[in-house]
This record gives C-alpha cells, structure tokens and sequence, in this order.
C-alpha cells in the first residue's frame, strides 16, 4: 500500500527490527531535553521549580501536576525540542504549542477564533502523519473542541483551576 515505508520491518541477515519513528528521541535528544529543561529558570510561582521535576539519572520528567504540563505544553516544549526533533515533526508540535498559547490567552480577537479552529484540526491532521495511532485518544481529539468551548463559555482562563488547586 506504500504507506509509510520508512517504518516496515527491516531485516539484517540475522533478525529482523522495527526502525525508529521520526518523533522517536535517541538517547543523545533524550539527555539535550533533560539538561535544556534543567536549565530553565522562570519567575517564582509561574510554575513548579521544572529543575526538580527533571531526572537525569532517567532521563525522565517525574511528578509533573497539571498547571506544569499547561506550562510545559504552552510555553516550554517548543523551545527545547528546537534542535532535536525533523523539521516537519518540529513544525507541527510547535504548531500545536502555539495554539494552545492562543487559546489560554486572556484577550482574543473573536474574528480569528474560526481561524483558529480550523487550524487546530489541520495540525491534528499533521500529527497523525508523524505519530502511531496508539497516541491518539480522546484526550487529543478533545483539542478540536477546545475553541468551540471558547465560544460558548468565554475565555478558558476564567475556568481555570488552578488556583484552587
């Protein structure tokens, strides 16, 4: 069918393995990530201190709570995976980032907000090209519906739970 060749199995003579995927970090862009986001340093109760979340030793990001995911996702991720990640995979996550920055903002032009949508299903699209299907559950078609929210309810920071939290 010719659909991503790139990942059919491979054979070398003596067994046969999977190629890794283009979003698929090797240990070098695991440890870039890490140390870049051990580097980070934002103003006191922005988020939690991201240096300690980060383990080198794992190279792992551990007890992440809600708001530094929001954080991570709408301000950080697009700056650490700057060098590491194709450009095309790159692109789209990015992409994803700013939208989600757009819509979390507390001013926005009603005008662009169907421009917006239209947008968020577009890179959803694109990310389905990079990704296996498995990443995709509900919680990641949910991002779709997030502008339509806006629209009903107004701006998603008056919702927001984090300071009860």
């Amino acid at each position: 069918m010719g659909i991503q060749a790139s990942l059919h199995l491979r054979s070398d003579g003596k067994k046969i393995f999977l190629p890794p995927a283009c979003h698929t970090l090797s240990r070098k862009e695991k440890i870039s990530l890490c140390q870049c986001l051990r580097r980070v340093r934002v103003p006191q109760g922005y988020s939690s201190n991201i240096k300690s979340l980060v383990h080198l030793k794992d190279l792992k990001l551990v007890g992440l709570k809600s708001h530094d995911c929001h954080v991570l996702m709408q301000q950080l991720l697009f700056v650490v995976i700057r060098d590491i990640l194709p450009n095309k995979v790159r692109l789209a996550i990015t992409r994803l980032c700013f939208i989600f920055n757009a819509i979390c903002s507390k001013v926005l032009d009603l005008v662009k907000l169907d421009e917006l949508e239209n947008k968020a299903a577009i890179i959803l699209c694109e990310l389905e090209m990079y990704f296996s299907p498995a990443f995709f559950d509900i919680m990641v078609h949910l991002i779709v519906h997030l502008v339509r929210e806006i629209k009903c309810c107004d701006p998603i920071y008056l919702r927001w739970m984090y300071p009860v939290e």
